[in-house]
């Protein structure tokens, strides 16, 4: 789609997030290309520790976690270097989401050497200007997984994905840092319907301030 000009300034960093399956990549490459932003995607397929802890967390969820985090702060430090030369640029994540799923598959005691390497790493990292947050529940979730067919998350259960689903909820609730476009994702297809498309795209650049819900509109008969 071409975009029109407009006098309020665009968010420089985008930040999509939700839970697995929900279209965070697909949306982030989307509107990479329609803003002709530098993208920022997640890697969990580099993650040698990732299948093992979605087939037995207690024994592997600790070593997954921290090679996240590890990954992700390395990320964040190249997004700050590359800032003074690629000021705009769209993520399908925010670093906070490391600590929201360590806090659903670790043990306390995991948790605490955990929160000791996070609150060491993230001190400086940057904060988006907008947070785009799909939503969606545990079926539309599960259907959208299987149908992508990755094999690592061919361990992933209904139970797991409830978890992840309410702390996002949770954290989304409480959360201040960017304003935050919160989209009923289950309902609106941002991928094939050029209309729910344009529709995200009017309101990021409206410039929006704290927390905006985005739901289909209903049909009139």
């Amino acid at each position: 789609m071409k975009l029109a000009y407009k006098e309020d300034p665009l968010p420089k960093y985008i930040a999509v997030e939700g839970p697995i399956g929900v279209g965070k990549t697909t949306l982030a490459n989307k509107l990479a290309k329609s803003f002709n932003y530098d993208i920022l995607l997640e890697m969990p397929a580099e993650n040698p520790f990732l299948e093992a802890s979605y087939k037995n967390p207690t024994q592997s969820a600790l070593a997954a976690q921290l090679f996240f985090l590890f990954q992700r702060v390395q990320q964040m430090e190249e997004l700050k270097q590359r800032s003074l030369f690629e000021p705009v640029r769209v993520a399908d994540f925010i670093l906070e989401k490391d600590r929201l799923f360590a806090e659903v598959v670790l043990s306390v005691e995991e948790m605490k050497l955990y929160d000791k390497v996070y609150d060491h790493l993230t001190l400086d990292s940057p904060t988006p200007d907008l947070v785009i947050y799909l939503q969606a529940p545990v079926e539309v979730l599960m259907g959208r997984i299987n149908k992508r067919g990755n094999e690592y998350e061919q361990y992933l259960t209904n139970e797991y994905l409830t978890k992840i689903n309410e702390a996002y909820s949770r954290f989304f609730l409480d959360y201040e840092k960017a304003p935050v476009l919160i989209v009923n994702a289950a309902d609106i297809n941002f991928e094939e319907n050029e209309e729910d498309y344009e529709m995200l795209v009017t309101k990021i650049m409206s410039n929006p301030k704290g927390k905006t819900f985005i739901n289909p509109q209903p049909s009139i008969l």
